[in-house]
């Protein structure tokens, strides 16, 4: 049975990792979307258009540091042992 410990931790990570993927999502959608609809027009940044750069390339980069400062500072390492298993295998 999941411990009272384990379960708040989930639901947390759960909720942490949820709100910054609607976070890329929504940074994704307005950079795509953003720049215009007149490929003549485009910009470059290093060889791609800017809405190509800022919406996959930045993006990306951005969510993945997110992510592991997210994972290294918010989240909780907990023994996916059975509790019971561990105690009889410390005798």
């Amino acid at each position: 049975m999941a411990s009272r410990k384990f379960v708040q931790a989930t639901k947390r990570e759960t909720l942490i990792i949820i709100a910054l993927y609607v976070l890329f999502f929504a940074w994704w959608y307005v950079t795509a979307y953003g720049f215009g609809d007149d490929p003549s027009q485009y910009r470059f940044v290093f060889g791609f258009p800017e809405w190509f750069f800022y919406s996959c390339i930045v993006g990306y980069i951005g969510i993945s540091i997110l992510l592991w400062l997210c994972v290294k500072f918010f989240f909780i390492e907990l023994p996916l042992d059975d509790e019971e298993e561990v105690k009889n295998n410390e005798r």
